[in-house]
């Protein structure tokens, strides 16, 4: 016994010099960089651009909190928590309601991954970069695709929706709630019944309007919403939320190939999440931190109510439109129905870069303001009012700073 246990001894004390020979036959060739060596320097700047927001000090706060494993009993009581939190900014009863780990593009892909299915038909409403995106996505998952194509500041009515689903009908149709490329709001009632009745689902993207806006996601016949956390939420980017109704979950759950997307598979989710049942099952390592920033913001919002946050945000931007509107500057989105009141865009003034207004507003008041995206690029200024920014003080500063943008900044004479 002695002999066999210096014999395996000595094999291992041979292997173990072997492991060390190698380990010295390479040098590093990357040394450590040396910007690492120095603490890292954030500025402090007022977010109000597009997306994302300041984040409120509690919510700031509940990310400097204790790390726990993330398939403990106390976590899973934070994740309990999101979930009613998210039912109640939803206005929605459904069971199977959670948080993905990833940003609004990921509840996008979520929501269409699971939904979709090669050959499937598609009808997207197109009038800014998000419809234009879940087209997109959808054409890769061999869908078919119809686009209701309509230029930026546009929306859509129940009469030109309804031609689409008799002409295509399609399993699925998208609608952007508050199109953060735009401006736009698009009104939602009486699609989802539009919608039920053409045996079709109805799927809204609120990332840019949950929180600013009334949805009701029961009510509205929504089937599918998802939305993000770091506009109106105040909460770290990386995390979004998603809800299914019950005749979503029965499409998905009645599929008959794959979702083409591990990551993103509801069924494992909802395991993961504990909307089928108490038992849990292990899927990926959810974002802790993130999830408790999402909880607090979720519970300052629940605290503040739903019908105050709105009223806000609709009084707040009221007033920046009237301040830029005594600049001489004109809103994009023409008809104040459909104005989005959480981001404003506002038309590039004549003979200015939009680029030389968003700089000079970033350099000299550390405010950040951005231009367009997708087909509103070169077109606008976006100008956001998200959550905890939306105030009257916030609104003077950015006028002010667009004054002085305005009066210093080079103009071409046209």
């Amino acid at each position: 016994m002695f002999r066999m246990l210096t014999k395996t001894s000595v094999a291992l004390d041979a292997r173990a010099a072997g492991w060390v020979r190698t380990m010295g036959s390479h040098q590093l060739l990357v040394p450590p960089p040396e910007a690492l060596s120095k603490p890292l320097s954030v500025p402090k700047r007022l977010l109000l651009g597009p997306g994302p927001s300041n984040l409120a000090p509690r919510v700031l706060a509940a990310g400097g909190l204790r790390m726990i494993g993330h398939m403990q009993k106390e976590m899973f009581q934070v994740m309990d928590e999101i979930k009613q939190g998210i039912q109640y900014v939803f206005q929605t009863r459904n069971p199977l309601t959670l948080a993905v780990s990833g940003s609004g593009h990921c509840a996008m892909e979520t929501a269409l991954f699971n939904l979709l299915e090669p050959g499937d038909s598609f009808l997207v409403g197109a009038n800014g970069i998000w419809g234009m995106r879940a087209a997109d996505i959808a054409e890769r998952i061999g869908a078919r695709v119809h686009q209701m194509i309509k230029e930026p500041g546009e929306h859509y009515t129940l009469r030109e929706v309804e031609e689409g689903l008799a002409r295509h009908k399609p399993v699925l149709l998208f609608l952007t709630h508050g199109e953060s490329s735009t401006g736009v709001m698009q009104a939602l009632d009486g699609f989802g019944e539009l919608c039920h009745r053409y045996q079709c689902l109805f799927l809204v993207d609120s990332v840019a309007s949950l929180g600013g806006v009334p949805i009701h996601m029961d009510q509205q016949g929504i089937d599918i919403l998802y939305s993000g956390s770091q506009k109106v939420l105040n909460a770290p980017p990386g995390i979004s939320l998603i809800s299914f109704s019950d005749k979503a979950k029965h499409k998905v759950y009645s599929r008959k190939t794959k979702p083409v997307s591990f990551y993103t598979d509801i069924m494992h989710l909802a395991k993961l999440w504990g909307c089928e049942g108490n038992t849990r099952v292990v899927h990926h390592t959810t974002p802790v931190t993130s999830l408790y920033c999402l909880r607090e913001s979720l519970a300052l919002i629940s605290e503040q109510g739903l019908e105050k946050s709105w009223q806000r945000h609709r009084e707040a931007t009221a007033y920046l439109h009237q301040r830029l509107q005594e600049l001489g500057l004109q809103l994009f989105v023409k008809d104040p129905a459909l104005r989005l009141p959480t981001i404003t865009t506002v038309t590039v003034p004549a003979g200015y870069n939009w680029r030389h207004i968003v700089s000079y507003v970033l350099d000299h008041f550390n405010i950040e303001i951005a231009g367009g995206l997708g087909p509103s690029e070169e077109k606008v200024l976006r100008i956001g009012l998200l959550g905890y920014n939306a105030t009257m003080e916030n609104v003077d500063r950015v006028a002010e700073a667009l004054r002085e943008a305005l009066q210093h900044c080079p103009k071409n004479r046209l």
